[in-house]
């Protein structure tokens, strides 16, 4: 590894210390937290849309949230460790085949949904519940 790959290897261990970074993909609906100067004053404002790309380049990667706003498409590309975002909230899984959705630009209403991915239910399994109740035979 050279240096500069080792410097970003830090960057990016530092920057995930301060601020959690979730795991999500193109197709999930996520909310993204920004800080906002007014003048003197800091806020957060959310910005909430489907995730419609992913670059991961290190320290350089970004993602694409697109979100419909009073009947208006609009799109905005966050840098994932940038120091304006407050907090990546992800609302839910979205099921897609592709890793970029730039389709979903040109569609509006039904055919612009995505559908949720199947829960995965963790439980134990049917025969290792009947032998745990089962006494062992002596």
């Amino acid at each position: 590894m050279n240096i500069i790959q080792q410097y970003e290897a830090d960057e990016i261990a530092r920057l995930s210390t301060a601020r959690a970074v979730p795991a999500f993909a193109p197709g999930d609906t996520v909310r993204v937290a920004v800080k906002v100067v007014e003048g003197d004053r800091t806020r957060t404002q959310a910005f909430e849309g489907v995730c419609i790309a992913r670059s991961n380049k290190g320290l350089n990667s970004n993602f694409t949230v697109r979100k419909i706003s009073y009947g208006e498409g609009v799109e905005r590309v966050f840098p994932l460790y940038a120091p304006t975002i407050a907090e990546i909230t992800v609302i839910r899984r979205g099921d897609v085949r592709r890793a970029k959705l730039y389709y979903l630009r040109g569609r509006r209403g039904k055919s612009a949904r995505i559908a949720e991915k199947a829960r995965v239910i963790d439980r134990p399994d049917a025969t290792t519940a009947a032998a745990a109740e089962t006494p062992a035979a002596e």
